[in-house]
């Protein structure tokens, strides 16, 4: 449908020019005053605003592309109510907040925004990408690590629903912080994020409660740690039991490799805290996948499957990264697969830790290994947000009114919940510095992003590191910089079109992996990329 829009600056004097004929009635904030306008084609000033919405349109706030001290305001016509969770409660109008400003935040924030629910999407800190798509307002001053000022912030503007994405903030207690004063908020407490922060007590869960993983043992000293590896052999899993910034996972081939990952961690210690323990892991041999449930405390429901890329090198080869692109969904997990993983490890785990005093509310991430030898799903580990990259291919497949859904999940309201998707699929490709995950320039111009959105139909840039230079061109500000990602009729047509915008973009200073999907379709498909 069309969109027509007005865009409001909010600033000393109110500038609005509008060409939409309709009338807008808004509310924002109690701190501006209640104003109606009748919206012709017409532009004049006036001191002060408030805006509260009407059935017919919504408001969607964003930041400017530069600077980001001018916020203005986009009004769309109304999308119809999206099916998943009835319609009861469809007056119910909220302003969301989402903690973060990397990818999988952007691909919140996109899904947000068009939920009919919403009506204004803020993302702290956020970045120069999702300020200039339009899909959120950014607080880049808003300290996300000071709670106080987090709550001062909702309650300013009304905020009905915190989503926080990264897991930092999880571990150090937003959520409780939050949840305490009456915020809903999606996400777990400080406690249950301990299935995250602490790989040992992940698998203490899993030893108490029956749930599949590998065999394991965990050390605090380095001598006793070789001796169990000597004891094991090789290939062998080294792991940092705390928050490592995803690079706390060493596989070892050779016993000389495992030894000096232990010493790196316990006698370095490269990791600080975090590495002051380490636990020492089977190495499962089969097929990676990631899993997803949304969880109230009591009742999960499955999201769609997704299947990453961790591995920097073509054939997954180099070091780990944090994701170099994924796809959804991932057919080694069948359905019947799927229902084993709800039955065995997720709804274990929930009703786990309920038992244990810390009810998990959030989305539970499960890395998963589907053993060759068996052909069951093992659980590798747990993370208490969305995947990055597997948000961006999620969020754009998911037709359900997320912010409702995720809001019924912080009331412990997902019993009899459905979530409708987009069939077909969907691929993201991570493009990177060069140099990730090692050390990389920062400040690398990119140019050509509009161009690659519009190389073909279902193509969104997601952006994870992006800043703006004087100038107004995106630079590069981190590892991961940009997820180009795509859906299609099938996954060769997802493919296809992810790397058809990837092609578009100009960024001498970037790299990306050329087979993403390689276990999903025949190698010939890759051919072009070689």
């Amino acid at each position: 449908m069309a969109m027509a829009f007005a865009t409001f600056n909010l600033s000393p004097s109110l500038r609005f020019v509008s060409n939409n004929k309709g009338f807008f009635d808004s509310q924002l904030s109690n701190s501006f005053l209640s104003s109606r306008l009748f919206l012709g084609t017409s532009s004049f000033s006036v001191p002060t605003l408030s805006f509260s919405t009407i059935h017919q349109t919504s408001c969607r706030p964003h930041i400017n592309a530069s600077p980001c001290s001018s916020t203005s305001f986009r009004c769309f016509a109304q999308k119809s109510p999206v099916d998943g969770l009835g319609s009861n409660g469809a007056s119910e109008r909220l302003v969301v907040l989402v903690i973060g400003g990397g990818g999988r935040e952007h691909a919140l924030c996109y899904a947000l925004q068009r939920s009919p629910s919403c009506d204004a999407v803020f993302c702290a800190p956020g970045n120069a990408g999702i300020s200039s798509s339009g899909n959120a307002t950014c607080i880049p001053e808003l300290d996300i690590s000071d709670s106080s000022a987090v709550i001062s912030f909702c309650r300013k503007w009304g905020v009905g629903l915190v989503v926080v994405g990264p897991e930092a903030p999880l571990v150090s207690g937003l959520a409780n912080e939050l949840v305490k004063v009456g915020i809903p908020t999606f996400g777990p407490s400080a406690e249950a994020a301990a299935l995250e922060g602490s790989k040992n007590f992940m698998k203490s869960i899993c030893d108490k409660y029956g749930i599949p993983t590998a065999k394991y043992q965990t050390f605090s000293d380095a001598s006793a740690a070789k001796q169990y590896i000597k004891e094991q052999g090789a290939p062998i899993v080294i792991k940092a039991d705390g928050l490592a910034a995803g690079k706390g996972v060493i596989v070892a081939m050779t016993l000389e490799e495992a030894y000096e990952a232990v010493d790196s961690m316990l006698v370095e210690g490269i990791f600080g805290s975090a590495g002051c323990r380490v636990i020492v892991e089977e190495f499962l041999e089969g097929e990676e996948a990631s899993f997803f449930a949304l969880v109230d405390g009591e009742n999960a429901i499955p999201l769609e499957s997704a299947q990453d890329h961790k591995r920097v090198g073509d054939g997954d080869t180099g070091p780990n990264t944090g994701g170099m692109g994924a796809y959804s969904p991932a057919p080694v997990l069948t359905e019947e697969l799927q229902s084993l993983v709800m039955e065995s490890i997720i709804l274990p785990t929930v009703k786990g830790m309920s038992a244990e005093g810390c009810k998990f509310v959030g989305v539970l991430y499960a890395g998963l290994m589907i053993e060759k030898k068996s052909g069951l799903p093992k659980l590798i580990e747990y993370n208490v947000r969305f995947g990055d990259p597997e948000c961006q291919v999620l969020m754009i497949r998911l037709e359900s009114d997320i912010a409702k859904v995720l809001l019924a999940a912080c009331r412990g309201e997902l019993k009899g919940v459905s979530l409708n998707w987009s069939p077909g699929s969907a691929m993201v490709v991570v493009m990177a510095s060069q140099g990730y995950p090692g050390s990389y320039e920062k400040g690398t111009v990119i140019q050509s992003l509009e161009e690659a959105e519009n190389v073909a139909p279902c193509v969104k840039i997601f952006h994870a590191g992006t800043a703006l230079d004087l100038d107004g061109n995106f630079v590069a500000m981190g590892g991961r910089v940009l997820g180009v990602t795509a859906k299609g009729r099938d996954l060769k047509e997802a493919r296809d079109r992810a790397y058809d915008a990837v092609e578009e973009i100009k960024w001498p200073g970037g790299f990306y992996r050329r087979d993403i999907g390689w276990r999903a379709l025949p190698q010939n498909e890759f051919a072009r990329n070689a």
